[in-house]
């Protein structure tokens, strides 16, 4: 049995692909996208983590996912439209625990690629990788709970909820909830 989270994932970053979309590695240049993620209210509304502000933010932030691959401590991809080269949104695993064979995901598209299924291409793509290539035993995610069409995808994915935290942390002056939920290796596999 696999005793740990396979880090020879981080020798070399997986370039990968689905039918419509291109996941790769953040490069400086992907920072006006990433900005205009990060500073948008629409998609910011659930995300209950700090916005972009500037271009250097965005560039501040991507020398730090870049440095976190490096150290083995995450794996964030752009997700690019193939059609267009465009960036259009991220998908990334962290807060791994090596021990435990769990790691939370995170992800995020620019408004304009919403109701495409992009979304559910990527999380089935790269759920896949974190199974079997990292040998992750169970994907956590954890959504603020008023966020009705992130958690119908997680649901429809079959993730299960696992917890649902009453105001369990203080962002920008007021305390949330948050859900998490979880996907095991035996879940995915059904």
């Amino acid at each position: 049995m696999v005793k740990e989270i396979n880090d020879k994932v981080f020798d070399r970053f997986p370039v990968l692909e689905s039918e419509r979309l291109l996941f790769r590695a953040f490069e400086l240049g992907d920072a006006p996208g990433f900005f205009a993620l990060r500073s948008d209210e629409r998609v910011m509304q659930f995300m209950d983590s700090v916005w972009h502000r500037s271009l250097s933010d965005s560039e501040a932030k991507i020398k730090e996912i870049l440095e976190d691959f490096k150290a083995k401590k995450g794996i964030n991809w752009v997700i690019e439209e193939k059609n267009s080269n465009k960036f259009a949104g991220y998908f990334c695993f962290w807060k791994l625990d090596r021990h435990n064979r769990r790691a939370e995901i995170g992800y995020s598209l620019l408004p304009e690629y919403w109701g495409k299924g992009y979304m559910t291409e990527t999380l089935q793509l790269l759920l896949d990788f974190g199974f079997e290539e990292m040998a992750i035993h169970s994907m956590e995610a954890n959504v603020n709970s008023k966020n009705v069409p992130s958690i119908k995808l997680l649901l429809k994915l079959g993730f299960q909820k696992e917890a649902h935290f009453r105001e369990n942390y203080f962002f920008e002056g007021k305390f949330l909830d948050s859900e998490i939920f979880c996907l095991l290796t035996s879940d995915w596999n059904k």
